[in-house]
């Protein structure tokens, strides 16, 4: 029997997979978000469409992380919170983010992210200054924790784009969903 398959860790996925110009996909994605700001006009109309991208994104994007990772099934919401900050984003962006302000019940924390290459050559004009630019990360973060049936409220605390110093993600667990079989065992 071989031995079991040790999880890895975040960098060393990254270092494993293919990677696309990170000017290239910091340019195409603020094209997208501008081409919206066009089409839709209004900036609260912009954050639905970049949060809904994010989910479709995100419901996908699971099925490789779990994959490619070799995480085992998370015991709790803490846990599932860790493995999205070191080894999840590390995976997809190259980015290091940390785990704080856990509540009491252990169903709300703030996920911290060190860098964010999405806001590299950004500046919001003030027509904008409701746009949550990187809303994409929230919706992304809410599909894939549904598909692992766990319903969420991910929401912007402090973007470092709106003069904050941190750009920091509230992730909220709302409940966690039942497992359904899509047959039932005859006993």
């Amino acid at each position: 029997m071989p031995p079991p398959i040790a999880p890895r860790s975040g960098d060393a996925i990254f270092a494993s997979v293919e990677r696309v110009n990170a000017e290239l996909f910091t340019l195409t994605y603020g094209a997208i978000v501008r081409q919206l700001l066009t089409d839709l006009e209004e900036v609260e109309e912009v954050n639905k469409q970049l949060d809904q991208m994010g989910y479709n994104i995100g419901i996908r994007m699971i099925d490789e992380f779990l994959a490619k990772s070799n995480v085992a099934r998370c015991v709790d919401f803490k846990e599932t919170a860790e493995v999205i900050a070191k080894v999840g984003f590390k995976m997809f962006l190259g980015v290091n983010a940390s785990v704080t302000n856990w509540d009491n019940e252990g169903t709300c924390c703030s996920i911290v992210l060190e860098d964010n290459p999405l806001v590299d050559f950004v500046e919001l004009p003030d027509t904008c200054q409701g746009l949550y630019y990187c809303n994409i990360l929230s919706g992304v973060i809410r599909g894939a924790l549904e598909m692992v049936s766990m319903k969420t409220e991910v929401t912007w605390l402090r973007d470092m784009l709106r003069g904050d110093d941190a750009n920091e993600l509230q992730v909220k667990l709302i409940k966690q969903v039942p497992e359904e079989y899509p047959y039932k065992d005859d006993d």
